[in-house]
């Protein structure tokens, strides 16, 4: 056999989840961004997104507080801030100001969209039970919002340690899932 050892403390480049989102939040007046690749579907309808925001996370706080959040999928050209995004806090600096992005009212929750993203989520926190343990939030999604200048916008996906994979090549293939 082929195979070697790899090791544990690695393992989350073998197996990130779907692509690299922003995670909007309201709290006390003021909107953050952070950007977040632990996320993944629980369910379909309605939709629901588990998701993991650590507690040192500066947004942390207002997920917990306010019960709800945005998730924003950036295009590919936005790549550059969405990491500059995550190696920033918003405990120093306003993120939207920062890194030129448009935060837009939202219509279901306090947390802005973010207008330079295709797609905006706007969520409400439905469990909190795994977060004390893990982080882990589970999030059900209000409304969903595309827009449709931007046509088959490419994703950024995480493999950690600086190294991200752009979406590629779309195949369609006979299946019984949805």
């Amino acid at each position: 056999m082929a195979m070697r050892p790899f090791p544990l403390s690695k393992v989350h480049q073998l197996i990130e989840p779907g692509p690299v989102v922003l995670l909007a939040t309201a709290h006390k007046g003021r909107a953050n961004i952070m950007t977040m690749s632990w996320h993944m579907m629980v369910d379909f309808e309605p939709p629901l997104i588990a998701c993991i925001v650590s507690e040192g996370d500066y947004s942390f706080a207002a997920l917990r507080a306010t019960g709800e959040c945005v998730i924003a999928v950036p295009p590919l050209a936005l790549a550059p801030k969405v990491v500059k995004v995550g190696n920033s806090s918003g405990r120093d600096i306003d993120k939207f100001a920062a890194f030129g992005l448009t935060p837009v009212p939202a219509m279901r929750v306090a947390a802005p969209l973010v207008a330079e993203c295709f797609a905006n989520l706007e969520c409400k926190v439905i469990d909190t039970r795994l977060v004390n343990r893990y982080d882990l939030f589970i999030l059900e999604v209000l409304t969903a919002w595309t827009d449709p200048k931007q046509k088959q916008p490419k994703t950024i996906h995480h493999h950690g340690y600086g190294t991200f994979v752009v979406d590629g090549e779309t195949i369609k293939l006979k299946s019984k899932m949805r």
